[in-house]
């Protein structure tokens, strides 16, 4: 489990800047997450890192108006 979580934190800060305090937290929330699982570690740490980043926004392609294709 530790490794999972290290590799989580590893990773997760490679893609936010982080300071002491909230690297504690993120971790904090990664062994809570963690804790119980079973399965494949990089399903596990895959997991972990979208519990991390949070919901995901949506990015539909929208259609392009009229008015854009003629610029």
């Amino acid at each position: 489990m530790e490794n999972i979580v290290e590799r989580v934190i590893r990773t997760y800060g490679l893609m936010i800047s982080l300071s002491p305090e909230e690297e504690a937290a993120a971790r904090q929330r990664v062994v809570e997450f963690v804790k119980g699982r079973i399965g494949d570690e990089n399903t596990i740490a895959v997991e972990a890192i979208k519990h991390l980043r949070g919901p995901k926004p949506s990015r539909r392609r929208r259609a392009r108006r009229a008015t854009e294709l003629s610029a």
